[in-house]
C-alpha cells in the first residue's frame, strides 16, 4: 500500500497541506552569490514549506472514525469537546497546517471502521476491543490507549432473555433466535458465541464469520448493542447478545426499564474496555500526537456539550491510559479459540 506521506504536491496548495509529509531544501546555482545563499537559508528557515508539517489523511483533516455502538443523534453532542480539543492540541505543540480540522464520522459497522484506518481514509478511532485485536492481526490499525468507564478498566457481555422465557440455560438456546450486535463486537458477539460453545455445548457454525447457516440457532445482527436489547424488548428475538452497559447504566433503556423487559442468562466479566486505535498510514510522529492529545487532556473533553459532568451528554468513558496489543491478547484468544480469520473482513 502507498504510504499518504509519500505524495509530493504543489507547495502553493495550501489546501491539499494534509496529503503532504516529505522533506524538500532549496540547492544552490554553481552561480550564485553569498549574499544569494544566506538569503534563501533564512527564508526556509524562517517559513516551514508545507512538507515539513505533520498530516493527517488525504484531505487534510484528522477523521476520527466512531463506532456504531454510538446513536447518530450523540455524536455532536458527547464527542464535540473531545474532537475540538485534539484539534486544539494539535495546533498549539506541533507543527501543523493552519487550518487542520477533526471531523468525527460514524461507521456503519466496525469492520467498515476498521478498513477505513488500513485504507488511510480514517486517520484514529474510537472502536472495540475485538475489532482492534483483528484489525493489529490484519495490519490495518494499531492501539495506542485504554478507556476507563464506570468505574472500571473492565466490563461486561451478557446474554439476557424476556422475563417470561422458560429459557433457563445456554443450551436451552438451540433453535431459537438470538440477536447479536455486530459481528466484530467483542461483548455483543464474541464472549457470547464463545460461551454458547464451550458451555452450552451449541454448533456455532462458521459465526461470527459466514451467514450462520451452519449454526444451532439463528443468529441476528442488530448493528448495535442497543439495537440488540431493542429487538429483545420488542419481541423479534428469543435471546439478545450485548454489553453489560445497556443493563447497567442509562445506555439506552435506564437499568430499571431493562429490568422489567429482561434477566440475564449468562455474563462473562473481566473484558478489556475498548481501546482507542490509530491508522498504520500516519507517521510515528502524528501517531505519538494522538496519544499525547488524549492523555493530556482535561477532564473537561469528556463531559459533552455542555461542559458539565453529570449529565446525560457525558462520554461513556472519563479516562484513558497507554496501552498496546498486550492488554487486549485475552480477547485475541477467544477469537482464535472460535477461529476466527481474516475473512470476516470480506
Amino acid at each position: 500500500m502507498t504510504k499518504r506521506r509519500a505524495f509530493l504536491k504543489s507547495t502553493g496548495a495550501l489546501g491539499v497541506a494534509g496529503l503532504i509529509a516529505g522533506c524538500t531544501g532549496n540547492t544552490n546555482s554553481g552561480g550564485s552569490t553569498d549574499t544569494e545563499t544566506s538569503t534563501a537559508t533564512e527564508t526556509a528557515t524562517a517559513t516551514p514549506t508545507p512538507e515539513s508539517q505533520m498530516t493527517f489523511g488525504g484531505d487534510g483533516a484528522v477523521d476520527f472514525g466512531i463506532s456504531p455502538s454510538v446513536p447518530q443523534e450523540d455524536l455532536n453532542v458527547q464527542y464535540s469537546p473531545l474532537l475540538d480539543h485534539i484539534g486544539s492540541y494539535l495546533q498549539d505543540n506541533h507543527d501543523v497546517p493552519s487550518d487542520l480540522e477533526v471531523e468525527g464520522t460514524i461507521g456503519s459497522n466496525y469492520s467498515a471502521v476498521i478498513q477505513a484506518l488500513g485504507q488511510g481514509t480514517m486517520d484514529v478511532a474510537e472502536t472495540g476491543p475485538f475489532a482492534a485485536a483483528l484489525g493489529v492481526k490484519t495490519g490495518n490499525a494499531e492501539i495506542i490507549l485504554q478507556r476507563y468507564g464506570y468505574g472500571s478498566w473492565e466490563y461486561a457481555s451478557i446474554i439476557a432473555t424476556p422475563n417470561d422465557s422458560d429459557i433457563t440455560e445456554l443450551s436451552d438456546l438451540s433453535g431459537k433466535t438470538v440477536a447479536f450486535s455486530d459481528r466484530l463486537s467483542t461483548s455483543g458477539c464474541l464472549y457470547p458465541l464463545y460461551s454458547m460453545s464451550d458451555q452450552g455445548g451449541l454448533d456455532v457454525g462458521e459465526l461470527p464469520e459466514g451467514n450462520g447457516s451452519q449454526a444451532e440457532f439463528d443468529a441476528r445482527f442488530a448493528g448495535g448493542h442497543v439495537g440488540s436489547y431493542t429487538l429483545l424488548e420488542q419481541g423479534q428475538v428469543d435471546a439478545a447478545a450485548m454489553g453489560g452497559f445497556v443493563r447497567d447504566t442509562k445506555t439506552g433503556p435506564t437499568p430499571e426499564d431493562w429490568q422489567s423487559v429482561a434477566t440475564t442468562l449468562h455474563e462473562d466479566t473481566g473484558l478489556p474496555r475498548a481501546p482507542i486505535v490509530v491508522s498504520p498510514e500516519l507517521s510515528d510522529e502524528a501517531k505519538t500526537a494522538v496519544q499525547d492529545a488524549f492523555l493530556e487532556g482535561p477532564d473537561s473533553i469528556y463531559y459533552g456539550a455542555d461542559g458539565e459532568d453529570g449529565t446525560d451528554d457525558d462520554l461513556w468513558f472519563g479516562d484513558v491510559r497507554a496501552a498496546g496489543q498486550e492488554e487486549y491478547q485475552s480477547v485475541i484468544d477467544v477469537a482464535d479459540e472460535l477461529g476466527v480469520g481474516t475473512d470476516i473482513f470480506g
